[in-house]
């Protein structure tokens, strides 16, 4: 079924989105005084320095930089380090928070009953106000898995809240529902790709699902097409090696189709030789402890992956985890490592934090782009203050352990993508919130009324 749209400045602007997306301001901006994380291995931390960024690019980090003409941020007594990059998530169910209640209603039978309703609207909608949401707490970069692309036109009002949000993303695009029964349009993603510009804030990439009876080759058969397609499109897949663990990953192995080019999603359960093919393969892995934890994929301990390389954390969609949160993420992340080991000396927070920044953008392909405060990057970043309650009673010393155990999205002051400030004094830029409230929640009452019963 194909649902009428509306054109697409007159839709954003109804549902309260901003009819353009942003773009780097030409003009220069410095934050200045901050203590800055650059996380890039040959500058490490400097304790009181700048970062000049110009035309979208950061082209300076270090003490009094000197540009006249540039907008200034006081970063005094706070910290800046690159935004962090969420490696993996599912925006469009975010108007479905609160509806997984675990033994009455969970998860998965409660995504795939409501997510069929879903008009390109509620897509829209969805997708802008989870992305906002990741943005307010300093989440500068998501890689979305759009695996409810039911139409053509769900495929655009994806791409289009994405853009007007003012994130950097890559969208996976997917199919029409989470099975492996239905193709995915690889004609409209061709489509799709063939517009977007290779330095736009937002690519594309294949959500690619495998065959659940592994032994049907024509199956296999209509996903290779896909794969393939994604290939010479040059596109990013990222791939869930979940619920059997052990016979999806041997899948992958078994047919080769470990690359750089590939993403595995959870694989809480992988053997030491399983992540040392996909190690040896150049492949890249996500992480996602708050939803791992829910869905009882089983704890997830950092160290079990030590072998890849190319990891990063994600949040896997802002309902399942209950709010898009990377915080969160890397104390809980942190917790259940020592908590495993049962040895708290065992948690590097430093390396914790290099997860959710550079590893994580090395992960989704955007090392050269984000994850570093290296001039030359794009200028995504985020400053957090330390002058909340919370963050009170820190002496000194490595600021590591105080962000992630203390620090909350309520202490992101300032965020700035591709050189654009979309959040600044606490509050985001150019966003009607009751509106976008408003309007999230008459589209998840919407679903209620619409989806079958439970």
């Amino acid at each position: 079924m194909r649902f009428p749209t509306m054109p697409l400045v007159a839709t954003l602007l109804a549902l309260g989105l901003p009819a353009a997306p942003a773009s780097a301001d030409d003009g220069a901006l410095l934050i200045r005084n901050g203590h800055v994380l650059t996380m890039d291995p040959g500058t490490g931390d400097l304790a009181r320095a700048d970062v000049l960024v110009r035309g979208g690019r950061i082209v300076a980090v270090g003490p009094d930089l000197d540009a006249d003409d540039a907008r200034v941020i006081d970063a005094e007594g706070a910290y800046v380090l690159p935004g962090f990059v969420d490696t993996h998530s599912h925006l469009y169910t975010t108007t479905m928070r609160g509806q997984f209640r675990n033994a009455d209603g969970e998860y998965f039978d409660t995504a795939e009953r409501l997510a069929p309703s879903m008009t390109p609207d509620d897509v829209r909608i969805a997708m802008h106000v989870g992305a906002l949401e990741l943005l307010d707490g300093g989440i500068t970069t998501t890689g979305d898995f759009f695996d409810n692309v039911r139409t053509p036109a769900h495929g655009e009002a994806g791409l289009q809240a994405l853009d007007a949000a003012g994130i950097r993303a890559v969208l996976f695009y997917g199919g029409p529902d989470k099975s492996t029964r239905h193709p995915i349009d690889v004609a409209h993603l061709t489509q799709l790709a063939a517009t977007r510009d290779e330095d736009a804030r937002v690519q594309l990439g294949l959500a690619w699902r495998l065959p659940r009876d592994r032994s049907d080759e024509a199956n296999w058969a209509m996903r290779m097409h896909e794969r393939d397609t994604a290939r010479a499109l040059g596109l990013p897949v990222q791939v869930h090696v979940s619920v059997e663990p052990g016979p999806i990953f041997d899948a992958l192995i078994a047919r080769n189709l470990l690359s750089p080019d590939l993403s595995l999603v959870h694989a809480t359960d992988a053997t030491a030789t399983q992540l040392q093919a996909l190690e040896k393969a150049g492949g890249a892995l996500s992480l996602t402890p708050i939803s791992e934890h829910r869905v009882c994929y089983g704890p997830t301990r950092i160290d079990h992956f030590a072998a890849v390389h190319r990891q990063g954390l994600g949040i896997d969609g802002n309902a399942l985890a209950g709010r898009g949160d990377m915080f969160a993420t890397l104390r809980l992340a942190a917790l259940t490592w020592s908590g495993e080991a049962r040895d708290e000396t065992v948690v590097d927070p430093r390396a914790l934090l290099e997860l959710a920044t550079r590893r994580g953008a090395d992960a989704l392909g955007l090392g050269d782009v984000t994850g570093t405060l290296t001039p030359g990057k794009r200028a995504d970043l985020q400053v957090i203050a330390a002058d909340t309650l919370q963050m009170a009673g820190f002496g000194g010393g490595d600021p590591a352990a105080l962000l992630v155990y203390s620090a909350s999205p309520a202490d992101v002051r300032t965020v700035v993508v591709d050189g654009v400030v979309v959040k600044h004094h606490g509050a985001l830029v150019e966003a009607d919130l009751p509106q976008l409230r408003d309007a999230a929640r008459r589209s998840a009452q919407g679903l209620l009324q619409r989806a079958p019963a439970r």
